[in-house]
């Protein structure tokens, strides 16, 4: 079974940068990245092939946040720059166990735990 953790959430103001990190169980998925926000459904963040190669991106968040991968280190990142309060949220890890390059919202099977980021005005 897939075990994804998650770190690197914290306390920010708006404008400042902030990398999470998603470590694996050894596998090599395509790994998404989700989030929610009190009182909001699930959002899509953005995708990353298992080669880390093909990347996409929510429209909310492009040009703002970079998803990338070190396999020899089983770590999926996020780097999220020129943050913005309505990012503020709990963000996800998941894997994938689906054959897509990039797989749609609905293709994850496994999810870490979670980590809160909050950005202040």
């Amino acid at each position: 079974q897939v075990q994804l953790v998650e770190s690197g959430g914290g306390l920010v103001q708006a404008g400042d940068s902030l990398r999470f990190s998603c470590t694996t169980s050894g596998r090599t998925y395509a790994m998404g990245w989700f989030r929610q926000a009190p009182g909001k459904e699930r959002e899509f963040v953005g995708a990353i092939s298992r080669g880390g190669v093909v990347t996409l991106y929510a429209d909310s968040v492009k040009g703002r946040f970079t998803i990338s991968r070190d396999n020899a280190k089983n770590v999926v990142y996020l780097q999220m720059s020129s943050l913005k309060p309505e990012d503020t949220a709990v963000y996800y890890c998941a894997a994938s166990l689906s054959g897509a390059t990039t797989p749609e919202p609905n293709e994850y099977a496994y999810w870490g735990q979670g980590t809160q980021v909050t950005v202040s005005s």
